[in-house]
This record gives structure tokens, C-alpha cells and sequence, in this order.
């Protein structure tokens, strides 16, 4: 009886035992655990290791602002120089759409950027009277699908000091082509903008030095640059086409080729220390615009004629639209079809307008 007694209690007091390590052990483990979660918790909250004393001091008020941050409008995207008062580049993407449509820029007016801080801005009075017109990077021609990206073009952010033949002839037949593009490509994107190169004195050496105009001293570049990337369509596996163009910001006859300003984009990211088109893969095959497509330009007898045909839409009267065609052909230059349904026109408009006003004025 004692031994059976003394049994049990022996095996109360194993499985007494056995329970109490197995707790142990679990509580240990959750102990474990618990402390490991505490740990973990303590070292999240724990401030990092403070920062080296050289670098706070460095920071404490700031790092010079360049403001050469990029600037987002509604059909193109610029990097302004703030000590040139000029785009160092301008981003633009145009297809058969953006160039059509009711914008027009007798709407629009030349003035500064309002995100341009007026300490580092250009104003018109800087151009005028200077020698110089006011040059767009990104065309308002290339935005007539909308009246805010037409007028958004005609901010000083997106303006270079350029020749005035060079504006309204070379730099405007480049621009013409690319709009032509769209009717082969979906997709086009050019960035355009000013540069200063250097020039080999008479002494030998290389020097950079440049005119500045205005009180602002606006910096007159003495090269444009323009690089083309194009995209038969997004589906196409047709490789992109793409070529890069320097030109001097002087006058530049119907003599010269496109092709004659051609130049690598190597040689153009040297040039003007940009990447451009960082995103690019430049290991796929990409061809050269000017095999893919023609890169030729308006020639004296087309351009006369669409500048001409221009006109007509800004002739305020009679005698100014007869002028229009006065000075057509003694360019040399014929009317075509298009020409003269557009001249007679306006002529009868213009006509009826006239015998309006003057019948007002014959009644007060």
C-alpha cells in the first residue's frame, strides 16, 4: 500500500515534472521570443547615428539654387539658365494632331515666365531695338491644337536672341520639316536650344565669348541646335529615326543643305554638356533621319509662295492684300492655285468690309 502510494506520487510528481519543463521551455522560448521583439522594437526607434558634423554645418542653410530645374507647360518642357536668361533646352513632342486646329498666335503675346523669378528673367524691352528677334525654341506653329500651349511658347523662358533672317527663313524651314514629318511619322520629339561656342582668335587661341543685350543682359548665342527623334508609330518595330543639327545664328541662304549642319550626338552632348534623350536605348538600331527620310528643306520657290499665302490672313485691307501679290511676283515667284483662291477671297472680304465702313460713314 505504501509502495503503490509512494508510485503515485512518484508519477504525480513526473508528470508535475514533465509539465513544468515543457513550460519552461515554452516559456523561455516566449520569453525568448518577447525579449528578441523588444530588441527589434529598440533598435527602430533608436535614432540613427547622428550625421557627420562637416556635413550638418555644409546643409544648415542650403546649397546654391541654379533653378536649372525642368519646367513642365502643356505641349513642352524646358531647363532654364538663369545667368543667360535663356532655355539651356527645350523638350517638345509634336504629331499630325498638335499641328492642326483653331490656335493662333495674333492671340498670343511675348512676355516673361511667371515661374521664372523676375531677378533672373528677360523682358521684351531687353529685345527691342537690340539687333536681335525673339527666337523660339518650341514653335508656336507646332501647338495649334490648343490656345494655352500656343500662348505658353510666347513666354521669354522659351526665347533665345536670334538673327532676324535666321528666324524667319533657316530656323523656319527647319521647322516646317518637322511639322512635314508628322505625315510619315506618330511621333515626333525635338529638343531645340541656344549655344555658345568657342572661336579661334587670330592669335591661335580658343576663346568663348559672346554679346549681351538689354539690361538684363540677355546672352546671344552663336549656334542653334536641334535634335529629331522619330517614331513610325508605337506598334512599329521599324528602328527610331533620329539625327542632330548645329547651325550659326546668322543668316543662311536656300544654297544650303540641312545635311551640310548634320552632326553626331555625341558630338552635340560635348558640345552643350546635355544627354539627351536619356531613355533611349542606344544599343538598338537607330537610323539616321536624313537616309530614313529626305531631310530637305522648303526651296526658295515654296517657301516665297507659303509666306506669301500667309500674309493674305493678316492683310487688314485692300491695299496691304494687293501688296501681297505685288511683292510675289517681283520675288520671281508665280501665284499657285491655292494662292489665288485664298487671295481672291479675302479680296471680296476685304472689298465688302471697305463698302460697309464707307456707307456708315456717308449715314453719320
Amino acid at each position: 500500500m505504501a509502495s503503490k502510494s509512494l508510485a503515485s506520487r512518484f508519477g504525480a510528481s513526473r508528470r508535475f515534472l514533465n509539465g513544468f519543463l515543457a513550460g519552461a521551455v515554452v516559456g523561455a522560448a516566449g520569453a525568448g521570443l518577447t525579449a528578441l521583439q523588444f530588441l527589434r522594437r529598440r533598435d527602430a526607434t533608436e535614432p540613427e547615428p547622428h550625421e557627420p558634423a562637416e556635413k550638418v554645418a555644409l546643409e544648415q542653410f542650403g546649397f546654391p539654387l541654379a533653378g536649372m530645374e525642368t519646367r513642365l507647360y502643356t505641349n513642352h518642357a524646358l531647363s532654364y539658365d538663369q545667368e543667360k536668361r535663356v532655355p539651356r533646352w527645350v523638350l517638345e513632342h509634336i504629331s499630325k494632331d498638335k499641328i492642326i486646329g483653331d490656335a493662333d498666335r495674333k492671340h498670343c503675346k511675348f512676355k516673361p515666365d511667371p515661374s521664372v523669378p523676375s531677378a533672373f528673367s528677360a523682358l521684351n524691352e531687353d529685345y527691342i531695338g537690340s539687333g536681335w528677334s525673339r527666337g523660339h525654341m518650341a514653335p508656336a506653329g507646332n501647338n495649334k491644337f490648343s490656345s494655352k500651349a500656343m500662348a505658353e511658347t510666347f513666354y521669354l523662358s522659351n526665347i533665345v536672341p536670334q538673327d532676324f533672317d535666321n528666324n524667319s527663313g533657316y530656323w523656319n524651314r527647319i521647322e516646317m520639316y518637322c511639322r512635314e514629318l508628322t505625315e510619315r511619322f506618330e511621333d515626333i520629339w525635338i529638343v531645340s536650344g541656344p549655344l555658345t561656342l568657342p572661336h579661334t582668335g587670330s592669335d591661335g587661341k580658343k576663346a568663348v565669348s559672346y554679346q549681351v543685350i538689354g539690361e538684363d543682359n540677355v546672352a546671344v548665342p552663336s549656334h542653334l541646335y536641334k535634335v529629331i527623334l522619330a517614331r513610325r508609330s508605337p506598334e512599329s518595330t521599324e528602328p527610331l529615326a533620329l539625327g542632330a543639327f548645329v547651325v550659326p545664328n546668322t543668316a543662311i541662304g536656300f544654297q544650303s543643305q540641312l545635311t551640310e549642319f548634320q552632326v553626331s550626338l555625341q558630338d552635340l552632348e560635348k558640345m552643350s554638356g546635355l544627354v539627351f534623350f536619356p531613355h533611349l536605348d542606344r544599343a538598338s538600331n537607330i537610323r539616321n533621319i536624313c537616309s530614313v527620310d529626305t531631310c530637305k528643306l522648303l526651296g526658295f520657290e515654296e517657301f516665297t509662295l507659303y509666306l506669301s499665302t500667309r500674309k493674305i490672313d493678316g492683310a487688314r485691307s485692300v491695299a496691304r492684300l494687293e501688296k501681297v501679290l505685288e511683292t510675289l511676283k517681283s520675288s520671281g515667284v508665280e501665284p499657285d492655285d491655292y494662292f489665288l483662291s485664298r487671295y481672291g477671297k479675302k479680296l471680296e472680304e476685304l472689298k465688302a468690309k471697305e463698302q460697309a465702313d464707307a456707307q456708315r460713314e456717308k449715314l453719320s
